[in-house]
């Protein structure tokens, strides 16, 4: 089952358990996916492939990020805590990230392998290094790791 059928599937139970937290964020991001078919210029009714799949949980993380942040900037808690609870949901169907010293020992052999040695080369050295890399580590992780190892 993929992730798209794996959520959609989800919506029921959540609904029998009355679980309000996962069921709205199962629905926002069943909507979500559906939406994406639709821009892909495929019937509604059709599923997300993992892959796409993924590009859109990713993208839901990152705006619930991006909104607890800027309320916990603005010292609206009780805004932030329904954010922090419907990130927890996204975060049970995203893959586990590679942690920075993983990234560094990857990126370590791959720098060596490029004969890159200057910060000029960052860029093809950084595009490089995410293709490798896409969907197991986070982008702000590597540019970190690139950025220590050519300074």
């Amino acid at each position: 089952m993929t992730i798209h059928q794996t959520i959609k599937a989800g919506i029921p139970d959540a609904l029998r358990a009355r679980d309000e937290v996962r069921l709205r964020t199962l629905r926002s991001l069943a909507t979500a996916m559906t939406n994406e078919v639709v821009s892909k210029k495929r019937k509604p009714d059709e599923f997300l492939t993992d892959e796409e799949a993924l590009v859109v949980l990713k993208r839901a993380a990152n705006q619930r990020k991006d909104s607890i942040e800027q309320f916990t900037a603005a010292g609206r808690t009780e805004l932030a805590e329904p954010e922090i609870a419907e990130l927890a949901v996204i975060e049970t169907f995203l893959p586990e990230l590679m942690s920075k010293e993983e990234i560094r020992a990857i990126a370590t052999e791959k720098l060596t392998a490029m004969d890159i040695t200057e910060k000029k080369d960052a860029g093809r050295f950084m595009g490089s290094l995410m293709q490798e890399l896409k969907g197991k580590a986070d982008g702000g992780d590597v540019k970190e790791v690139v950025d220590s190892l050519l300074s």
